[in-house]
C-alpha cells in the first residue's frame, strides 16, 4: 500500500501539513542557502498518495521560494489557510514564479487531458464514459483558464489536497478490506475444486498458520507506557528506569521541529509490529502489517493529537504521559483477533465479483464474436481478390496478342529488296515478284 510521505522540505509544507497530512520540517531557514528568484531550484519529487502529487508538490516549493510569500506563511494560522486568505498573497508572488506556476499548470492540464483522452480510447463507447469522474480529474484546478496560474488555483488545489488527504486514511481501510476478502474469496473458491482428502488438508493447513501467526509475543498498546518504556530500552539503549517523556520526544524527534508527525510515530511502532510480522514467514502478511501500522498511528493522533493538526507536539505529548490511559495494561488487539468484515458482507462480495466476472465472460464473448466475424470477412475479402485476378488473367487469355503488333523484318531485307511496281491511280505498291498485268485502254488496237 501507499503511504504518506513528506512533500517537500520547506516553510510551507510545515503549515499545509496541518491539513495534508505530509511530514513537517524546522521552520528556521538557512539564509545562505537560499535561491535568488532569478536561479530558482528544482524542486525533489514525492508521494502524497494523490494523482495530482507532483503538481500539488511543485507548487508548494516554488511559492515556499518567495520571500513575500514565505513571510505571509509564517504569520498565517490554520484558518488563514481553510478560507483562503493565504491565497489571496499569490498577487505578491514575484514574477519569475508566477511564470514558473503558469508553466506548471499548462504541463498539469495538458497531462490531465492526454490522460482523459486515453481513458476514453480504452473505454471506447463514449456513452459508456464516467463524465463526472473525468471532471473530477480537474477539481485540484481552474482548468477554464488553462494559461495563468491565478488565485482561484491555489485555493482550489489546497481544498483538494485537504479533502482528499483526509478521506485518504478511509480509502486505505477499505481497499484493506477488499483485499481480505479477495483474499477469502479465492481461498474458498480453491477449496470448491478439491476432493474431500484434499480439501480436508488444506483447511488443516490454514487453521496451523492462522495458529502460528497468532502465537507471538505480547503486543503493548501503542502510545502506552509500556510501549514506550520497551522502545526506551530496546532501540534507544537507555535504561527503562529513567525513562523520561521529554527526553524520549526529542529522541524521536527526528527532525527537531518540535513535532512528532506521522512517519515518526510510525517508526514508534516498528518494534511492536516485529512481534507480529516477519517477511520470511508465508503465514504473516505484509499488507495486513502495513493496515496494522496504519491502527496503531491512527490509535495514537485520536488519543494524543489533541488539536486534530495529525502532528503531535511536545505538550500534547507530555499531557498524555500525564494521563490515566497512559498506563494501559491491556494488551493490543491485533487484526487476527478483530472481526473486518461479516459473512454476510463476504456474500455480497462473492456476489459482486460473480457479477462482475459474468460482465467479462460477456464482454470476452462478444469481442471474441467480433473477431470471428472480421476473420470471416477478411477470407471473403481475400476470396474476392483471388476471383477477380483469375478473371482479369481470364480476360488477357481470351484477347490474345494485340491487334497493333506488327511483325518487323529484318533491316538488312528492307534494304536490298526492289521496289515495288505502282498501278497508276493506285497507291498502293505491287507485291515484289509479281508481274503487272498489262489492262486493255478501250479505243486502242
Amino acid at each position: 500500500m501507499v503511504r504518506n510521505k513528506a512533500l517537500a522540505n520547506c516553510g510551507l509544507v510545515v503549515l499545509l501539513s496541518l491539513w495534508f497530512c505530509v511530514q513537517p520540517v524546522p521552520i528556521s531557514v538557512d539564509k545562505t542557502k537560499e535561491q535568488s528568484p532569478e536561479d530558482p531550484e528544482p524542486p525533489q519529487g514525492a508521494d502524497s498518495g494523490l494523482h495530482y502529487d507532483r503538481y500539488l508538490m511543485e507548487v508548494i516549493q516554488y511559492l515556499e521560494k518567495d520571500p513575500h510569500f514565505k513571510e505571509q506563511l509564517r504569520n498565517a494560522n490554520m484558518d488563514d489557510i481553510k478560507n483562503g486568505k493565504l491565497s489571496k498573497e499569490l498577487d505578491f508572488v514575484h514574477h519569475n514564479f508566477r511564470t514558473k506556476l503558469d508553466e506548471l499548470k499548462r504541463e498539469e492540464i495538458n497531462r490531465l487531458r492526454m490522460l482523459i483522452k486515453v481513458k476514453q480510447d480504452i473505454q471506447g463507447d463514449s456513452r459508456t464514459v464516467d463524465h463526472h469522474a473525468l471532471l473530477k480529474q480537474f477539481e485540484h484546478l481552474n482548468h477554464m483558464n488553462p494559461d495563468t496560474f491565478e488565485i482561484e488555483d491555489l485555493d482550489r488545489l489546497i481544498k483538494s489536497a485537504t479533502n482528499d488527504l483526509e478521506n485518504y486514511d478511509k480509502s486505505r481501510h477499505d481497499e484493506f478490506k477488499r483485499y481480505e476478502m479477495t483474499k477469502e474469496h479465492e481461498r474458498r473458491e480453491r477449496l470448491k475444486n478439491m476432493k474431500e482428502e484434499e480439501r480436508k488438508k488444506e483447511e488443516q493447513l490454514y487453521q496451523d498458520r492462522k495458529k502460528k501467526h497468532a502465537d507471538h509475543p505480547k503486543v503493548n498498546h501503542p502510545g502506552s507506557e509500556d510501549q514506550l518504556k520497551e522502545v526506551w530500552k530496546e532501540t534507544d539503549g537507555l535504561d527503562p528506569l529513567d525513562f523520561n517523556p521529554k527526553t524520549f520526544f526529542k529522541l524521536h524527534d527526528s527532525n527537531a521541529d518540535g513535532y512528532l508527525d506521522e512517519s515518526e510515530l510510525e517508526a514508534i511502532f516498528a518494534k511492536e509490529l516485529e512481534k507480529v510480522y516477519n517477511p520470511e514467514n508465508e503465514e504473516d502478511d505484509m499488507v495486513e502489517m502495513e493496515e496494522e501500522r496504519l491502527r496503531m498511528r491512527e490509535h495514537v493522533m485520536n488519543e494524543v493529537d489533541t488539536d486534530k493538526d495529525r502532528l503531535v507536539s511536545l505538550n500534547e505529548f507530555l499531557d498524555a504521559t500525564r494521563k490515566q490511559e497512559f498506563t494501559e495494561k491491556e494488551e493490543w488487539e491485533t487484526l487476527d483477533q478483530t472481526p473486518l468484515y461479516t459473512e454476510e458482507e463476504l456474500r455480497e462480495y462473492d456476489l459482486h465479483l460473480a457479477k462482475a466476472e459474468s460482465k467479462l465472460d460477456m464482454k470476452s464473448a462478444e469481442l471474441q464474436k467480433q473477431r470471428e466475424e472480421l476473420h470471416r470477412k477478411e477470407e471473403e475479402l481475400n476470396a474476392q481478390k483471388l476471383g477477380l485476378k483469375q478473371l482479369a488473367e481470364e480476360v488477357e487469355r481470351l484477347k490474345g496478342p494485340s491487334p497493333n503488333a506488327q511483325v518487323k523484318q529484318p533491316a538488312a531485307a528492307v534494304v536490298t529488296s526492289e521496289s515495288a511496281p505502282v498501278v497508276p491511280g493506285n497507291s498502293q505498291p505491287v507485291a515484289a515478284g509479281h508481274q503487272q498485268q498489262e489492262v486493255p485502254v478501250p479505243g486502242q488496237s
